[in-house]
């Protein structure tokens, strides 16, 4: 895939932290938003070996399954210390399948406390997909 056809970029919000992200597919519309959340909080993760961990997750729609994916890899960095850089994510039907591959957190500069709903949609526009993410910090 074209890296120029996705991404993310941090928006500014009155209290929270927003992150607007884009992609071609919806796969890759929730990678984006894991690197972009990682990027915000300035997660640093240690060099060397990865480790894979395998998510399962149901949700009624896109959104609250983006919810979701995003909030069980903040419970990993929260409990485990641990963040991701390597995704495959397979998407049907409200269901989440997901290999995440990462490391322990070497140094994370600002905490995100939650994922929220607050406004969030994954339309479809020019670059595919794309959503604005609110997180509470």
């Amino acid at each position: 895939m074209d890296k120029s056809r996705q991404g993310y970029r941090e928006h500014e919000h009155t209290a929270d932290w927003e992150l607007e992200v884009w992609a071609e597919s919806l796969p890759a519309l929730f990678e984006q938003a894991a690197r972009g959340m990682y990027a915000l909080a300035g997660v640093v993760i240690k060099p060397g070996r990865h480790l894979e961990h395998r998510l399962e997750l149901q949700a009624l729609d896109n959104e609250s399954l983006l919810v979701s994916f995003l909030g069980a890899l903040l419970f990993l960095s929260e409990t485990q210390g641990l963040a991701f850089d390597r995704f495959e994510i397979l998407l049907q039907e409200g269901n989440l399948q997901a290999s995440v591959q990462g490391a322990q957190i070497a140094a994370i500069s600002r905490e995100i406390k939650a994922v929220t709903y607050h406004n969030l949609q994954i339309l479809e526009s020019r670059r595919g997909l794309e959503a604005r993410i609110v997180f509470d910090v």
